[in-house]
């Protein structure tokens, strides 16, 4: 779904990521086809990182991103979520927020 191939290229290792300890996953259907999912890692009271929110390029501009995020909001019961983003960042800013630097760190680069 819309070129995230390190999760297409290997379903085992996708599925172990969707299903990790402390992971929640949501998937948004119509008509039996996905046309978005989200997912993310909580201690399920304070702290909680959104790591993936994609919409189908088909169905963006529906409202389908807020009602995935809301949901997977809820499900992940954390008082604050964090992400990063360099794709969406005029959707995040139209939120509620506190904007911040962050950091993605890559072990092993050099």
């Amino acid at each position: 779904m819309e070129g995230w191939t390190c999760y297409t290229e290997n379903r085992a290792r996708a599925h172990s990521v969707f299903t990790a300890p402390g992971v929640v996953s949501v998937v948004a259907e119509m008509s039996g086809e996905i046309v978005g999912f989200a997912y993310g890692q909580t201690d399920g009271a304070i702290q909680a990182h959104l790591s993936q929110l994609v919409v189908a390029q088909s169905h963006r501009r529906e409202g389908l991103a807020r009602e995935l995020l809301a949901y997977i909001s809820t499900c992940l019961g954390a008082s604050r979520v964090d992400l990063i983003t360099d794709t969406a960042v005029t959707f995040y800013r139209s939120l509620p927020h506190k904007e911040q630097v962050g950091f993605r760190i890559y072990p092993g680069l050099k």
